[in-house]
């Protein structure tokens, strides 16, 4: 950041009274910039028992699986943001979504809200973020080609899940440049 969003003066990096870490300063009217993490919300649409997945057609990770998320707007519930990105994504409609998982992503700057639940009809289409949206068995997912690491960890805490009959919520930080997770439930 090189200039105030405020007033548009120059700013500079330091750490104001009571705080205790670098910010984004403005000499000029005072503002101080605050960077905070960006929220990242989605779903894992369920259809029968199968689930959806969409092919990226938007970098970082073009043409790879992943579940529909993406940033929470502003003015928008978590499950609302969940709910807007599966539409956005995949053209599904959700009923009920149960939270699911929270994962911080602390390398870079992200956390992670993933609901879970039915869709409304098994009638799906690619949104301008897909190049194709598909169901897929648990057999069936293609675990060597999903975009993110998050992604495979959700999906990997499900299907454990639905096998033992039984969902709970999922807690855990994902490491940087691997696909290490730690967490309370990493048994």
């Amino acid at each position: 950041m090189n200039y105030c969003s405020n007033c548009g003066h120059p700013v500079h990096i330091g750490v104001p009274a009571g705080d205790d870490r670098n910010r984004y300063l403005c000499d000029h009217c005072g503002m101080i910039h605050y960077q905070n993490p960006k929220m990242v919300v989605g779903c894992i649409p369920e259809w029968e028992e199968k689930i959806l997945l969409c092919r990226r057609s938007i970098e970082p990770r073009y043409g790879y699986w992943t579940l529909p998320a993406g940033y929470l707007e502003n003015g928008e519930t978590v499950a609302d943001g969940a709910r807007r990105e599966a539409f956005e994504e995949a053209r599904v409609r959700m009923a009920v979504m149960e939270p699911y998982a929270l994962f911080n992503l602390a390398f870079v700057n992200q956390i992670y809200f993933m609901f879970r639940g039915p869709m409304t009809s098994p009638n799906v289409g690619a949104g301008d973020e897909s190049l194709t949206v598909r169901l897929f068995t648990e057999d069936d997912i293609p675990w060597d080609d999903l975009a993110f690491t998050v992604m495979r960890e959700t999906l990997t805490r499900y299907f454990r899940d639905r096998e033992r009959g039984a969902f709970s919520f999922h807690m855990g930080d994902i490491a940087p440049l691997s696909k290490s997770f730690s967490g309370p439930d990493t048994a």
